[in-house]
């Protein structure tokens, strides 16, 4: 089979592999669609994945390949025997595998998969929809760590597609006044043909407009000491911060920002991965249903489609940002032809 293996740190390439061996409680599964997560570039160039050579991607759906089920895939794979595993908590699992860095992933014909680790898909959601799960319950999972009302000023700073998809939430979620915070024209385009008024769209690059808004709700979707900082000053008192990018370097708070923490009673949360328990109030069940009843449209934000055996080029594409992008997904030829 065909699949995108990362070989070394930079090395990537589209090679012939073995099929996989399907081991116990398990299932080959036939990738339908795969997404290039933001943390992939990283992964490739800089940092390496845990194990190397791997076949890379953890945003994926498909059908398996014994019945033809259509199924999306959570791509952690819990130990099931730590204290967060025994409290169904398998996000936060102490020793677990995953999926496209720990394990081979998602950008190939087919992979193996735990049994446990699906989630079957109504026909009415498509399979490049499916793809875009795992980032919808990231999305969904930071959303709930603050628990936003209706009525709360709500800011986003950071629009690339997990901030794009706390948007979308929010508004889904029935949020009035979402902030916006991003320094591209494209992410006030997207924003706006989510729902965003064009008043609501700020210039992070303009220290000084931010400093005139005050939220009660700040997700901070970068990662930078920079978007953290601006979080601190724009939250109201009793104001909730959810720290939602994987960081860049260092960070650091001076005296001052941490009197404002204390004096104005903030709450900083941490939000990582998504809840997957098979049950209906999970993050992923959650994702499902608004698709299936067709509230939301992550499909919007897909911009590049590529096929596999020109995935690098998408890969290459982020990594030097030749082009403004949004989603980027390599899609099966059955798939592009309509065929799910």
């Amino acid at each position: 089979m065909k699949a995108l293996v990362l070989n070394d740190v930079g090395k990537l390439t589209v090679k012939d592999v073995p099929v996989p061996k399907v081991g116990e409680e398990e299932v080959l599964v036939k990738v339908g669609a795969c997404g290039i997560c933001g943390s992939d570039i990283p992964r490739v160039y800089r940092d390496g994945a845990h194990v190397m050579p791997l076949v890379i991607g953890h945003e994926f759906a498909g059908t398996v390949a014994e019945d033809g089920r259509r199924v999306g895939v959570f791509p952690l794979i819990p130990c099931m025997k730590c204290e967060c595993c025994r409290n169904r908590k398998y996000e936060m699992c102490s020793n677990y595998s995953y999926l496209g860095s720990r394990r081979d992933g998602g950008f190939a014909e087919y992979v193996t998969v735990p049994k446990w680790n699906l989630i079957d898909l109504p026909e009415s959601v498509t399979m490049e929809q499916a793809a875009m799960l795992e980032p919808m319950a990231v999305a969904v999972h930071a959303i709930r760590q603050v628990k936003p009302s209706a009525d709360d000023k709500v800011a986003v700073m950071g629009l690339g597609t997990i901030g794009l998809l706390i948007v979308m939430f929010l508004l889904d979620m029935g949020v009035k006044n979402v902030y916006t915070i991003g320094n591209k024209e494209s992410q006030k385009k997207m924003v706006m043909e989510l729902g965003v008024p064009s008043d609501h769209y700020l210039d992070g690059t303009k220290a000084d407009i931010l400093e005139h808004v005050k939220v009660d709700v700040f997700f901070e979707c970068i990662g930078k000491q920079e978007s953290l900082l601006a979080g601190i000053a724009m939250a109201n008192p009793n104001g909730r911060i959810c720290t939602v990018g994987n960081p860049h370097s260092d960070m650091h708070i001076d005296r001052n920002i941490y009197w404002k923490i204390l004096r104005r009673q903030l709450t900083l949360v941490g939000t990582w991965n998504s809840s997957f328990i098979h049950d209906e109030h999970d993050d992923w069940h959650y994702v499902l249903h608004r698709l299936q009843q067709g509230a939301v449209h992550p499909e919007k934000l897909i911009t590049h489609r590529y096929g596999l055996e020109n995935i690098v080029d998408g890969f290459e594409m982020m990594r030097d940002r030749k082009e403004e992008y949004g989603k980027v997904m390599w899609m099966a030829k059955d798939i592009r032809k309509g065929a799910c």
